[in-house]
């Protein structure tokens, strides 16, 4: 029945798109993030219902919208660099087979990202793809919050709609994703003219918020949690009480400790005793390869190269004995093809430096931009500079987040943060044309008007 459910909702979706065409753009959005083709048992499996969700939301914008002011960000192009450099690298990858398989949604990611700020022209689009969004992804955190809650969590055990270890659905993925969204959601329920910000709206994404911290705990994924402590202090920056809001973190904090499973706290211990911790050992060996690699490869080696890797783990544990005699066991054991757990090394080894130079661009220019637009707005007294200063607050803060979890996670072509990214530069651009609006009559106003009509 729950798959038949989510069959219709995407026929009525795909119908309402007729009627207004930026709907198969949310629409793309829903897909992608949720995946409902993957479902067990689900009805809309054997359509390629990602493609046909991503051919419409371009057809619609190509046949429907106004199009005489479309220009390209500088982000943009970063990002067409990117798509770019990567197809070619995919041509001469070392493992060309296993390559192009994740260019076949690498690509997709890229161009959807410098697509989706073309159709985000008003601010009720902004909060519509936002709302979207974080509604898509709160399914997944919900269902392993309440799961968590109801004890099914576990290293590798958290079963979600889909039991499939790729994408969101994947436990550091999903932890680390799970933790940024925190601001959005918060800023939603405040400040989105979509759902009216009265109570239930606001107690729903403090529910949200809560299970989205639940999920590192269900997950165990230490990412999540230095994560969660990350946002902890980024949000400290904006927040108006300061003293209040470290006292209900450390009350919070307090509380929380003695409900936590033994397998979870057991293992975030092993933050602190990396020597011992032979997954900690491994990452550090793949990244002392990948340093080697670049050094003989700058260019990269393409998509899944990490499989050429071949490695000598060394672990150290540590006991104390009798007699105050510490006792240092020492182990060595050899891997190969080990995954690089990190998204920086990630883009050095399969794009090489030219590679991850374009990508610390894009995200840190990012970040940079946000802070311009909060520096711009942080006094002004008009209802939609606040609203505009409180979003950018809530993307920098999830895209710092995702910055610290993608030291340890291989997400550097996660489509999600794509998607966050498509949000930053639309917003900057509104954010920039409204404090300087182009003179009446000119073809950014005719475009301005028409959007208004259209979504």
């Amino acid at each position: 029945m729950f798959n038949l459910l989510l069959a219709l909702f995407a026929l009525y979706l795909i119908a309402m798109g007729l009627r207004r065409p930026f709907i198969w753009v949310l629409f793309y959005l829903w897909v992608d993030i949720l995946a409902p083709q993957k479902m067990p048992f689900a009805q809309l499996a054997a359509i390629p219902i990602s493609l046909v969700a991503f051919v419409l939301a371009l057809v619609g914008w190509a046949m429907f919208d106004d199009k005489q002011n479309v220009r390209f960000s500088f982000r943009q192009v970063l990002m067409l660099m990117l798509l770019i450099y990567c197809g070619i690298s995919t041509q001469t990858a070392d493992f060309p087979d296993a390559a192009a398989g994740k260019w076949d949604w690498v690509w997709k990611a890229l161009v959807f990202a410098i697509f989706l700020p073309l159709t985000l022209t008003t601010r009720l689009r902004l909060e519509a793809a936002a709302l979207v969004m974080v509604l898509s992804a709160g399914a997944i955190i919900i269902d392993g919050g309440l799961k968590t809650l109801g004890g099914g969590g576990g290293y590798g055990e958290l079963k979600l709609f889909i039991n499939d270890n790729t994408g969101l659905y994947e436990g550091s993925i999903l932890s680390c994703v799970a933790v940024s969204l925190i601001p959005l959601a918060l800023w939603l329920a405040k400040e989105s003219t979509v759902f009216p910000p009265e109570w239930r709206t606001r107690l729903f994404a403090l529910g949200l918020s809560f299970a989205a911290l639940l999920i590192p705990v269900g997950t165990e994924a230490r990412t999540g949690l230095m994560c969660a402590g990350l946002l902890a202090i980024l949000m400290l920056r904006s927040a108006k009480n300061r003293m209040l809001y470290i006292g209900l973190m450390a009350v919070a904090a307090v509380i929380a400790i003695p409900f936590l499973p033994h397998s979870f706290t057991a293992r975030m211990n092993t933050i602190e005793n990396n020597k011992a911790d032979e997954s900690a050992a491994t990452r550090l060996a793949v990244w002392a390869w990948t340093l080697g690699y670049a050094a003989d490869h700058p260019f990269g080696g393409g998509f899944e190269v990490y499989r050429a890797n071949k490695l000598v783990i060394n672990t150290q544990d540590t006991s104390a004995g009798g007699g105050g005699v510490t006792t240092v066991q020492s182990t060595q054991t050899k891997d190969q093809g080990r995954a690089f757990h990190s998204s920086y090394f990630e883009m050095l080894g399969e794009q090489g430096w030219p590679g991850l130079i374009l990508w610390l661009t894009l995200q840190i220019s990012g970040i940079l931009q946000l802070e311009g637009v909060q520096r711009r707005l942080r006094k002004s007294t008009d209802p939609g500079d606040r609203k505009d200063y409180g979003m950018a607050v809530a993307l920098q803060q999830g895209h710092i987040t995702y910055l610290l979890g993608a030291a340890f996670v291989g997400i550097a072509f996660q489509p999600f943060v794509y998607m966050l990214i498509g949000l930053q530069i639309a917003l900057v651009r509104q954010v920039n044309d409204r404090r300087h609006p182009a003179p009446a009559g000119a073809p950014g106003m005719r475009m301005q008007a028409a959007s208004l009509r259209a979504g």
